[in-house]
């Protein structure tokens, strides 16, 4: 589908004393296998490379915490969950999500291999967490100490799991007879659509259909019972499984979306063919447009050290010639560079500071959030680019 070149590990932020040495890069290339609908990138880097230590944080984000307390409270009214329940996350985080069942008394479990991250989940949040990479073996030996869950999250998870056959069985093997996954992927159709490129990147191995997901979870003992479409990270997928023996038939959005997949080509190879020459018009339009800006004499910075933009600015060819710096507004990645580009990360109070002419959006996919936050730059005559589909200014 397209061929991103050797790029270096979205998330490996630097410090001053590694940009003197050699960074490490893999090859990067996104690929559609016909026979089960998968879209999936060729070469996997070791999870051990890319998770141990994790520069994402959760609970940075206002939108994730809103939507988390939402979906917690939800599950409870729904599921009727109370002090007996167990709720289960894979991929926890920093707590963010299961910190809202805690608050009512509920018991909770994370699963976090990022050892920072679950740190800060343990320390500063009081979650319960298991500092290992989720596995079949692992939910075995949990599901043998009696810790079979009512309710498994697995968030934005999927698409970083080589193995989605030993993943469904270990959701299997740990949910309760009566209980309920509850998993979120980007959408890939609104990828492809919306020329999203910059969602590919080393973590994500995997990216969904709905039809790529019923296909994964078929041969295990679940069932596709309900999907619901999210605006969040540009169009995401939030997909209900329950065990096959409760013999709930699928609700009508199941169904609807599966045939309207089939109409619409995602099941094909020709609805991802012309991906790689749209992303090249993308380019030349977004180059093009920030080379105008700096030949009249305009400062231009970034908002977002996150692994989206490590894969426009790379891609891209977009570096310190062009951008001056990149504030973000986690603490984790402050006073450090971006990879690749080694373009200097701040706090965002250094928009104020500097007062840049144009900022570039690579968290756009939080931009609501970011430009309500920043209400005070472009209060000043500040403009923020944003770089997907096309590139626009606010």
């Amino acid at each position: 589908m397209i061929d991103l070149g050797r790029m270096p590990l979205a998330n490996g932020l630097l410090t001053k004393q590694q940009l003197k040495k050699k960074e490490p890069s893999f090859p990067l290339v996104l690929a559609f296998c016909p026979r089960c609908s998968l879209v999936q990138i060729t070469e996997t880097v070791p999870p051990e490379i890319l998770f141990r230590q994790y520069p994402y944080f959760s609970s940075f984000s206002e939108t994730m915490l809103r939507e988390s307390r939402t979906l917690a409270e939800r599950m409870i009214s729904s599921r009727r969950l109370g002090g007996k329940s167990r709720v289960l996350e894979i991929a926890s985080n920093d707590g963010y999500l299961l910190q809202f069942y805690k608050q009512v008394g509920i018991p909770v479990l994370g699963v976090e291999p990022a050892t920072n991250v679950a740190k800060v989940a343990r320390e500063e949040r009081g979650i319960r967490t298991i500092c290992q990479f989720f596995s079949s073996k692992m939910a075995r030996q949990l599901a043998a100490q009696g810790e079979c869950a009512d309710v498994i999250h697995a968030n934005n998870v999927v698409a970083h799991i080589a193995d989605l056959e030993d993943f469904f069985q270990g959701i299997e093997r740990i949910l309760k007879p009566g209980g309920l996954a509850v998993i979120e992927v980007p959408y890939v159709k609104e990828m492809i659509e919306r020329l999203e490129f910059d969602t590919v990147y080393h973590e994500h191995v995997s990216y969904f259909s709905l039809t790529a997901l019923a296909r994964a979870a078929k041969p295990h003992e679940l069932a596709i019972t309900d999907v619901e479409r999210l605006p969040i990270h540009g169009g995401s997928l939030r997909v209900f499984l329950e065990p096959r023996a409760n013999h709930m038939q699928p609700a009508t959005s199941v169904r609807q979306m599966l045939e309207a997949e089939v109409k619409c080509g995602v099941t094909q190879f020709d609805f991802y063919r012309d991906f790689s020459v749209e992303v090249g018009q993308l380019k030349r339009k977004l180059v093009a447009f920030l080379g105008e800006l700096k030949s009249q004499g305009r400062r231009i910075a970034a908002y977002g050290a996150s692994a989206k933009g490590a894969t426009l600015l790379n891609y891209f060819g977009i570096g310190s010639a062009t951008l001056d710096f990149v504030v973000d507004r986690s603490t984790a990645k402050q006073n450090l560079y971006t990879p690749g580009t080694h373009l200097p990360i701040f706090a965002p109070e250094k928009l104020l500071e500097v007062m840049p002419d144009y900022v570039l959006l690579l968290t756009w996919n939080f931009a609501d959030e970011i430009l309500e936050q920043q209400a005070e730059y472009r209060k000043r005559g500040g403009g923020f680019i944003v770089p997907l589909p096309e590139p626009r200014v606010i």
